[in-house]
């Protein structure tokens, strides 16, 4: 067995395709449905037929489901990132300030001695992408059409992953292969040279990639509508590349690639508030398919967030801000759909309910959305602003707000309609992915919001999480965040 080092982190890849091709074959669920393995998957065979090749693809988004139902959340896994942005943003509010794993988050006080945390993990994922590129590519044997499709989500998830790990850390080492020699002397890239490999990932994807969903053989299209929309599609590479052309400030490009996703219309329709997180509806773009059975069949959001009747406690140690609840507008239906409350003697602790399955031994009925269509109407409004088409945005701010059963609004001036376009992502996306931490700081808006809320705790260099102290003394290159 070959031993991988990336940054100081030791990764053994025929273990890990192993243990993915396992956990694979083991699941009954539809999606991965196919034949086991006559023998133990290794490196030099895994690439040689459909269904191994298949199985390592599959093992990622089974991680990544496992990871997001994981306890507490905060503990550096990509895939429950939506506790961690959170607590550093002004989302959340920590009841059990004791909890080691979530309170520097919440305190916006993380140290470089602690967990290796997202850093670790997000490069996992990407060391495995670039694995899989590397033996698929140089495949002699796979069928085609699977080989493009399984290439296309390796470029995809690389492309996912780098856009998280840039705007957690900034400058990042670029990792493009599985040379050991090459990857453990490299420096950090500067955020554009980052965006621009995501940019040419996702540009690549969009040409690989099916148009329409996959079932687990990677090839085979879902009948009569019945597809799981868990397999990334050619429309999900392009709804990740208007996200990432929007905080390029490609303002041109992001509405054209927000377009196309939102013309797709036999695919992809606004659903109403309570279906807009059930599994495979039509809102959803990309989504997660948990692996678990038993009382955690559904998704980690619904089991870490939705409070007992007892109210906030170890297992349940975080609730909504205040803040966000008070900034809904009267008659905005998102709150009293999406927003949860408990009364706990004189204090009511309001709770995200967007996701309305928790721990219920019953079959799936909910997946965790990672990419879903309102957030195209909020990016191609807001590139529409920026290019100075008032108008056009004016429309796709109010298909969102009529969904909320909110009165149109009128154009205005363009900062008076990003203030709006700034309201609209705060309470359509809140507890999603870390979207609000990721907006404050693309804006600029982080020191004045974060001083608000977080008083003395708060420092401008707090929009940069901290590099591992471990990674740094195995990599004499990297240089530390400021204010670490």
């Amino acid at each position: 067995m070959n031993k991988h080092k990336l940054f100081g982190l030791q990764l053994y890849f025929s273990t890990y395709v192993m243990i993915v091709v396992v956990i694979l074959f083991t699941s009954c669920r539809k999606f991965i449905e196919v034949d086991s393995p006559a023998n133990s998957i290794n490196e030099g065979n895994v690439y040689t037929n459909d269904a191994t090749a298949a199985s390592v693809v599959t093992g990622i988004y089974q991680t990544m489901s496992r990871e997001n139902s994981d306890e507490f959340n905060a503990t550096g896994k990509l895939a429950n990132i939506y506790t961690g942005l959170g607590l550093s943003a002004d989302e959340l509010i920590l009841f059990d300030i004791n909890s080691m794993s979530l309170n520097p988050y919440y305190t916006n006080d993380l140290a470089a001695t602690s967990a290796p945390g997202y850093w670790r993990n997000i490069y996992n994922t990407i060391y495995i992408a670039n694995a899989v590129m590397e033996g698929i590519e140089s495949s002699t044997s796979l069928t085609p059409a699977v080989k493009k499709q399984l290439l296309g989500e390796a470029k995809f998830l690389r492309a996912f992953n780098y856009f998280y790990l840039v705007n957690l850390y900034g400058d990042v080492p670029l990792a493009l292969s599985t040379d050991y020699t090459v990857n453990t002397a490299l420096p950090r890239f500067s955020e554009q040279q980052v965006y621009d490999q995501i940019i040419r990932d996702l540009e690549e994807a969009k040409t690989l990639l099916s148009s329409q969903y996959l079932q687990g053989d990677a090839m085979t299209a879902y009948a009569n509508g019945a597809e799981e929309r868990v397999r990334p599609t050619n429309w999900s590479a392009t709804a990740l590349l208007a996200r990432v052309l929007l905080y390029t400030k490609d303002y041109a490009n992001a509405e054209k690639a927000a377009t196309e996703v939102i013309n797709q219309t036999s695919l992809y329709n606004l659903e109403t508030l309570d279906n807009a997180f059930l599994k495979n509806n039509r809102e959803a773009i990309w989504q997660l398919q948990p692996v678990n059975n038993g009382i955690y069949a559904n998704t980690g959001e619904a089991k870490f967030f939705i409070l007992p009747e007892a109210g906030p406690g170890s297992a349940n140690p975080v609730y909504l801000r205040e803040e966000l609840v008070n900034s809904f507008e009267t008659g905005d239906l998102r709150k009293i759909h999406w927003v949860g409350q408990v009364p706990v003697g004189n204090i009511v602790y309001h709770y995200p309910y967007k996701y309305k399955i928790g721990l219920v031994n019953a079959e799936s009925t909910e997946y965790t959305t990672i990419l879903r269509l309102a957030e195209l109407y909020l990016i191609r409004a807001e590139a529409r602003t920026y290019q100075g088409n008032l108008n056009g945005a004016v429309e796709d701010l109010n298909i969102i707000r009529n969904r909320a059963g909110l009165p149109n609004i009128i154009a205005a001036s363009q900062s008076a309609l990003i203030d709006i376009i700034s309201h609209e992502r705060r309470v359509e996306l809140f507890t999603e992915w870390g979207h609000r931490w990721l907006d404050l700081k693309r804006t600029g808006e982080a020191d004045w919001e974060l001083g608000i809320v977080k008083g003395a705790n708060w420092q401008t260099t707090d929009q940069l999480y901290p590099i591992p102290d471990e990674e740094l003394r195995k990599s004499p290159d990297l240089q530390q965040n400021p204010g670490y």
